[in-house]
């Protein structure tokens, strides 16, 4: 998909001619509109050079259903990253709740609310065109790692502009009073996903601040059950067979209500996310992934077991930069930034592979 200076391109799919037209009409001469009245029409369309930037779609159809459209729409990498917006007479909460976990980015209800229709199209427009950007100045940044002089300039500027869209839109979104609470849920998702975003690209600088030695740590107590069970409840959101994969228990006598570890917030999140999203990938049999907390008189210990093993060929560099094995699109930087945060935290990471098939990291943090 590419958004460009030109006309934004809009792909109307829907049975009934007369409703295309109002559709064009509404839109005005802003858009570079094209159209079909049938359903299997849709994937050669949204394929063709220049692809559309958003497709709205209709369900109720001869043959192919918008579901089915938008259910192949979204399994195409050629075609998933277009925003498709159902716009049918279907008005039952199932029937949008569907259409919403297909993956449509909205769902609007015939008869259309004409003011309505066109700042929501321009509205997920905005949101496609800014998370585009983003993810353009992710690529380049990936690039260009050994121009790390060049990071505070991409990641203030060039990385937090498109940010703004993802971040505001949401909210102003849902001002409209015909949204429903799955809508406003997702909309709240979209803006806590930017805030996210922008608490990652500040983390992308203080890496390089912890590589350069320069980063001032202002630790503090951080309830480190409460950041793993936010963790895990994002990836979940985002996977649901994650619900019951993963579980944190406690060493006897340790008291849940009052243990916490001296760190920063933000730093253990991203330590965390990173450690239990590695072991959820590693773990490709789907067994139970084990998080156990326990204590020394001045440490907290963290430690993530899956059934899962570290390939011996980099078991004893697992932790340096650049290292990765059979990892589909793995940097090597994963493990490399968890010791980083982990040393900064004035902790210690440790890999335990002694039980084969079998893979334990360790991290400590001091007591607070």
């Amino acid at each position: 998909m590419s958004i460009t200076d030109n006309k934004p391109r809009v792909l109307i799919v829907d049975d009934v001619r007369d409703n295309i037209t109002l559709l064009e009409h509404l839109m005005g001469t802003n858009y570079d509109i094209i159209s079909t009245t049938e359903g299997d029409m849709a994937m050669p369309l949204a394929t063709t050079s220049p692809q559309p930037d958003i497709i709205l779609l209709d369900i109720m159809m001869p043959g192919v259903s918008g579901y089915d459209v938008c259910k192949n729409l979204k399994a195409n990498a050629q075609t998933r990253d277009i925003p498709v917006i159902f716009i049918s007479a279907l008005n039952e909460q199932e029937d949008e709740a569907k259409g919403l976990a297909l993956g449509a980015v909205d769902y609007i209800h015939k008869p259309i609310k004409v003011a309505i229709v066109r700042e929501r199209i321009k509205n997920h427009l905005e949101l496609a065109k800014a998370r585009q950007g983003l993810e353009d100045k992710n690529r380049l940044l990936s690039e260009s790692i050994a121009l790390k002089e060049d990071i505070d300039r991409i990641t203030r500027h060039d990385l937090k502009g498109p940010l703004n869209a993802i971040i505001g839109v949401p909210s102003f979104i849902r001002m409209a009073d015909n949204l429903t609470d799955q809508q406003h849920r997702m909309l709240k998702l979209i803006e806590t996903a930017g805030y996210k975003m922008l608490d990652m690209i500040n983390l992308s600088l203080d890496l390089y601040k912890m590589e350069k030695g320069s980063y001032e740590l202002n630790a503090k107590p951080i309830a480190i059950e409460e950041i793993l069970r936010n963790i895990i409840t994002e990836l979940t959101l985002n996977d649901p067979a994650l619900e019951n994969l993963t579980r944190i228990t406690f060493a006897d006598g340790l008291d849940q209500n009052t243990f916490s570890v001296s760190g920063d917030n933000l730093l253990c999140y991203s330590l965390f996310a990173n450690l239990i999203k590695n072991s959820i990938e590693a773990n490709q049999n789907r067994q139970p992934i084990t998080i156990h907390i326990s204590q020394s008189k001045n440490m907290g210990f963290i430690s993530i077991h899956n059934f899962g093993s570290v390939p011996e060929e980099i078991r004893d560099h697992f932790f340096e930069k650049d290292i990765t094995a059979g990892k589909k699109g793995g940097t090597g930087l994963g493990t490399y930034s968890a010791a980083l945060i982990t040393k900064t935290q004035r902790g210690q990471i440790s890999l335990d592979t002694s039980m084969p098939g079998e893979t334990t990291v360790t991290v400590q943090l001091p007591r607070s």
